[in-house]
């Protein structure tokens, strides 16, 4: 099976471990939130190729999440995990965008085999791999970035903070989700910490004379705009 870029929205403490170890044991690359909103922010501020979604989470159940993604336009396949086990729970689950349906509790090999089955069926395009802002570009495959024709050399976190305001240009990510996105969840970074990392990135990629493409907006975060 293929690596997936996946989001999995758990509120358990104890099942959303699992299945978040599970899934990197075998490869995957998982983002784990416990809130459906913020699934939400999170699935509009990157690309996956898959999501998992719990049914019965707080501010934002599963349902309304999977059904803003559809009208949304979000086409990759939704997994919708739950413990209601009616046919019109189901039903409900599936007329919201849901692509699958497991009850709980379930065993780990029929996630595992649902995942596989949901990978093969699903037909969104693979991440772009090169990305072009004005005459900034960013290849993935290469790990590199160029502005102006010029090579520019970045640390792995660098580009990793690039990736992703390149990924959402023209929208502001809040300072918070820059952290996590970048940093992960329980890493110890601060506001000082985010900004010192920028104020390194722009001097790599907005030499003298050059346009500004990174913006800070004040008491929220930053984006990067042409």
């Amino acid at each position: 099976m293929i690596p997936l870029r996946i989001l999995l929205a758990e509120d358990d403490q104890r099942l959303g471990k699992l299945i978040d170890h599970m899934l990197k044991r075998e490869g995957h690359e998982v983002d784990w939130v416990q809130r459906g909103d913020d699934a939400y922010h999170y699935a509009k501020a990157s690309h996956y190729d898959l999501f998992i979604l719990d049914w019965m989470m707080p501010v934002m159940d599963g349902v309304t999440l999977c059904r803003q993604l559809r009208q949304d336009g979000f086409q990759c396949p939704i997994l919708m995990l739950t413990a209601k086990d009616a046919v019109e729970d189901r039903v409900q689950g599936l007329d919201a965008g849901a692509d699958d349906y497991l009850v709980k509790p379930f065993a780990s090999a029929e996630l595992m085999a649902r995942l596989r089955a949901l990978s093969r069926r699903s037909k969104v395009p693979l991440q772009e791999e090169i990305v072009q802002v004005a005459d900034l570009v960013l290849n993935r495959n290469r790990h590199s970035v160029t502005r102006g024709g010029e090579e520019i050399t970045l640390t792995s976190r660098e580009f990793a903070l690039l990736d992703l305001l390149v990924q959402n240009k023209g929208q502001v990510l809040p300072r918070e989700m820059i952290m996590e996105r970048v940093w992960g969840f329980d890493a110890d970074v601060t506001d000082n910490t985010l900004d010192a990392y920028i104020r390194l990135l722009r001097k790599k990629i907005e030499p003298p004379g050059a346009a500004k493409l990174i913006h800070n907006i004040r008491g929220v975060g930053y984006t990067l705009e042409e």
